[in-house]
């Protein structure tokens, strides 16, 4: 009798004190400001000889953000001016053919081999004649003719190349010329849109956030100089579990509070999308069973001129 008492009591108080225990209190979503990011890289590896802007600052599109030093290029350029020089200069000597010096030589060289052929062919004659005669051996017969046929081929020769020079210089050349021309031009082309390629610019308004590097330091090609934030594209990123994401949907309007200094505004949820489990989780403490599946929504506010001054990754409570 006594123990089914004392079992009796020991209910009524776990009882009790099931029925004093509070309820755990639901905790408030917590996500992060963002802002569209931004990076200027140069396109040619040189060392920085100045730096225009500073960090927080704000730029616009077209402004020189630094200047290197690539003193390759110019030699490159110097290089690409000579080739052009030299291609302009072929393609005008194969318009123009032959100097009037070049015909007075060929000429002249025509006329003294002319003279050679009609001497051998004189000799020949003679020697031919002889050889009817039985006055000259077949050895000799030979020799003169030997040497008949060589002025022969000799004029043939120079009047072939006569004949070339006063024709003109053959299209083929010309357009070879002409090519090897373009392609230097393209070359020097080349060289100099690579230095114009030293200074930096901005290609877009940004918030300086991060320069990299220092004057005197050495920039490589692609590697970020200066990396910031893209005026009035800030946003906000909740992460939500299964168990809640019933009451957000695409458009909707949300009310959302600033941490930091308490202020409200109104937002826009503009996209949800699942998160693989090795996503980085932006709600602080995140509240939710493991088995289930986490969302993202992001959020835009409505008007950015109240979000512009707000901190990058400062927390942001969804009310």
């Amino acid at each position: 009798m006594k123990n089914t008492v004392l079992k009796s009591f020991v209910l009524l108080g776990i009882i009790a004190l099931s029925g004093c225990k509070e309820s755990k209190p639901e905790r408030a979503i917590v996500g992060k400001t963002k802002k569209e990011v931004v990076s200027f890289s140069p396109k040619l590896t040189g060392r920085i000889l100045k730096i225009y802007v500073e960090e927080g600052q704000t730029v616009k599109a077209g402004d020189t953000l630094a200047i290197l030093d690539v003193p390759e290029v110019s030699a490159k350029i110097a290089q690409a001016k000579g080739a052009t020089s030299a291609a302009k200069a072929q393609v005008q000597m194969a318009k123009n053919g032959a100097t009037a010096d070049q015909l007075r030589q060929l000429k002249a060289k025509q006329k003294g081999l002319q003279e050679q052929f009609q001497y051998a062919q004189k000799s020949f004659n003679r020697a031919k004649n002889m050889y009817h005669d039985s006055l000259l051996s077949p050895q000799n017969y030979d020799e003169y003719f030997a040497k008949y046929q060589g002025a022969k081929a000799q004029l043939d020769a120079v009047n072939a190349e006569l004949h070339d020079v006063e024709a003109g210089t053959r299209f083929e050349k010309i357009e070879m010329a002409q090519g090897q021309e373009n392609q230097a031009m393209g070359a020097l082309q080349e060289a100099n849109v690579a230095y114009s390629e030293r200074y930096v610019i901005a290609t877009n308004d940004m918030e300086i956030e991060t320069i990299a590097l220092n004057k005197g330091e050495l920039a490589t090609a692609g590697y970020p100089l200066f990396t910031g934030y893209i005026p009035a594209t800030s946003y906000f990123r909740f992460t939500i579990p299964e168990s809640k994401i019933a009451k957000y949907q695409k458009g909707m309007s949300v009310k959302m509070l600033v941490n930091y200094s308490n202020k409200e505004f109104s937002g826009k949820i503009v996209a949800i999308k699942q998160l693989a489990k090795y996503a980085d989780i932006t709600t602080a403490f995140p509240d939710y069973e493991p088995e289930e599946a986490i969302y993202e929504i992001k959020v835009v506010p409505e008007n950015q001129n109240v979000a512009k001054d707000i901190l990058v990754n400062s927390n942001v409570t969804l009310k």
